[in-house]
């Protein structure tokens, strides 16, 4: 039997427990099996990563953050650009998981440092499908999380 423990986390980032839940709910059937921790605010992923950093403990790192960009205090796009100029976050791979699809949030996240831009599905299954496309990118064994970490 595979042990899960030393898995790294999802940390997602989404001030919606709704969305937080169904996010989880997705997650959990499309077979991945990391750990998912979920925030509600950009402060508290730069306090998680500050936790971290601070356990010593590299099993804490997330393998992936699923950032939302509209948070109240900070947002996404302040917690995007706290991590990515921060010399020992920068290289966890960032996501942004939002409802917004305006070009301007694209590309000012693009050139921030984001590893990716994916708009909340509208369905249930499509949030399953899009779960099982990111554990393929950045969750298996040789895929960009992994490469990352180098």
């Amino acid at each position: 039997m595979t042990s899960f423990a030393n898995l790294p986390p999802v940390l997602l980032a989404d001030d919606d427990p709704d969305d937080c839940t169904l996010t989880v709910e997705a997650f959990r059937r499309a077979d991945l099996v990391n750990p998912f921790r979920c925030v509600n605010s950009g402060e508290k992923v730069i306090e998680y990563l500050r936790g971290c950093l601070a356990s010593g403990d590299v099993n804490c790192f997330p393998a992936l953050i699923l950032l939302d960009l509209n948070m109240p205090r900070m947002d996404g796009r302040e917690a995007l650009h706290e991590i990515k100029t921060d010399p020992d976050f920068k290289r966890i791979p960032v996501v942004i998981w939002t409802t917004s699809n305006a070009e301007d949030d694209m590309e000012r996240t693009r050139v921030a440092g984001c590893d990716g831009y994916l708009t909340k599905p509208t369905s249930f299954g499509e949030m399953i499908e899009l779960m099982r496309a990111i554990g393929e990118r950045w969750l298996q064994p040789g895929g960009h999380a992994a490469e990352t970490k180098k």
